[in-house]
C-alpha cells in the first residue's frame, strides 16, 4: 500500500513510523532548570550523529504546540546529559515518561541517584552504566506542522562516562553486561537478541 502523509491522520503516521523504524535506542535525558530542579525524561527519537567530533541528536515532540520541560531547559542552559537505559532501569525510565509539573524532580520521583557531571550542570544517573555529557550546538523546529511538530536537538559530547563493568579491551562494549533496551511501538520494548556478524569487504 502507498500512503501520502499529507492525507493521513497524525495518529496513523505515528503508528506507521514508530512501528517500522525499530528498534530505536533510548536517550534518558537529564536537564536542569534555572531554579536548579532536575529533570529526567526518555526519548527514543535518538541516535549518534558523528564521531569526529562526537555528536548525538534527539528530537522531542511538541504536542499541542507546547515544549516539554526537557526542551525548555536545554534552550535555556544549552546543556544535557544522555544516560543510556538498561534492562535494570526499564521500569524507572518508563515512569519518567509521564507528564509531571516542572518543579517535580524525576530523579527523586523514581528513585535513581543524581551525581554531578564533570563539565555540564545537569546531573547524571548513577545507575546508568553509560552517560554522555553534552552541550547543544544546534536545534531546529520542524516546519509546516499541524499540532506543534517537533524540535531536533544536536549536542556535542564533551565527556563520556563508562562503568568498567561494560568495557572490554580496546574500548569495546561488553553487551552481556551492558544489556541495553530499545523502543518498539506502543508499550513494547526489546532486549538484545541473537547477534550475527557480516564482515565488510
Amino acid at each position: 500500500m502507498e500512503f501520502n502523509p499529507d492525507t493521513l491522520s497524525s495518529k496513523a503516521i505515528y503508528k506507521l513510523l514508530t512501528g517500522s523504524i525499530i528498534p530505536r535506542p533510548i536517550a534518558w535525558i537529564a536537564t536542569i532548570d534555572d531554579a536548579g530542579t532536575n529533570n529526567l525524561a526518555p526519548f527514543s527519537y535518538f541516535n549518534m550523529v558523528g564521531d569526529d567530533p562526537p555528536h548525538v541528536m534527539f528530537s522531542t515532540r511538541r504536542d499541542n504546540n507546547s515544549n516539554k520541560d526537557t526542551l525548555n531547559n536545554i534552550l535555556a542552559t544549552k546543556q544535557f546529559v544522555v544516560n543510556m537505559v538498561t534492562e535494570a532501569l526499564a521500569e524507572q525510565m518508563n515512569s519518567t515518561a509521564q507528564a509531571v509539573a516542572p518543579e517535580v524532580d524525576e530523579f527523586e520521583m523514581v528513585g535513581v541517584t543524581p551525581i554531578p557531571s564533570s563539565v555540564v550542570k545537569p546531573m547524571r544517573v548513577k545507575e546508568s552504566p553509560i552517560q554522555l555529557e553534552c552541550e547543544m550546538v544546534h536545534h531546529y523546529f520542524l516546519e509546516d506542522h499541524k499540532q506543534g511538530g517537533a524540535c531536533v536537538v544536536i549536542g556535542r559530547v564533551v565527556r563520556m562516562h563508562f562503568d568498567e563493568s561494560v568495557l572490554l579491551e580496546d574500548y569495546k562494549i561488553n553487551m552481556e553486561t551492558y544489556k541495553p533496551i530499545a523502543r518498539l511501538a506502543g508499550s513494547n520494548y526489546s532486549k538484545i537478541g541473537e547477534v550475527f556478524s557480516i564482515k565488510r569487504s
